[in-house]
This record gives C-alpha cells, structure tokens and sequence, in this order.
C-alpha cells in the first residue's frame, strides 16, 4: 500500500511542529540523542501523529524508542495502518 518516504513529509511536519528543529534529521538520526525530542515533547509528537495520519497509538506505545527516528516513525505507523 504505502511506498518507502510516502509518510515522510507529514511525519517530518509533525516533527517540526513539535520541536526547534531548523533541518530535517536523516531518516535514522535519532530525534532524541540530537534533543530534538524530550519524554515532554513525546506525547505531542503522538497527537500529531494521530490527527496526521487518522491513528489511534495506545499510551502502551509511548516509549521513546518506538518514536527514534523518521525512519521508525514511518514502520510504526504502517503497521498501525495496515
């Protein structure tokens, strides 16, 4: 259904939205090592995420691994999808 990057640009709109990032990270570049992200900024990633792309994320699956990087973001949230 959904082709490699075909997420990318909301998921790096909802990144932005949430953190003082000028760039876009790299796909694998960790959004919390950089400080991009914080465990405050995390459940507002989430809600972006939900409105973005219509999902429901259990609050099982707010840990910050799930949520690393773009790259991680993106197979998250096709499995919720599919």
């Amino acid at each position: 259904m959904s082709d490699s990057g075909s997420k990318r640009p909301g998921i790096l709109k909802v990144i932005h939205a949430v953190s003082d990032l000028a760039d876009d990270p790299a796909p694998d570049e960790s959004l919390f090592d950089t400080g991009a992200l914080d465990s405050f900024s995390l459940p507002d990633l989430v809600s972006g995420l939900e409105q973005q792309f219509g999902v429901k994320i259990p609050d099982a699956d707010l840990v910050p691994e799930r949520f690393d990087t773009v790259a991680k973001i993106e197979a998250y949230l096709d499995k919720r999808q599919s």
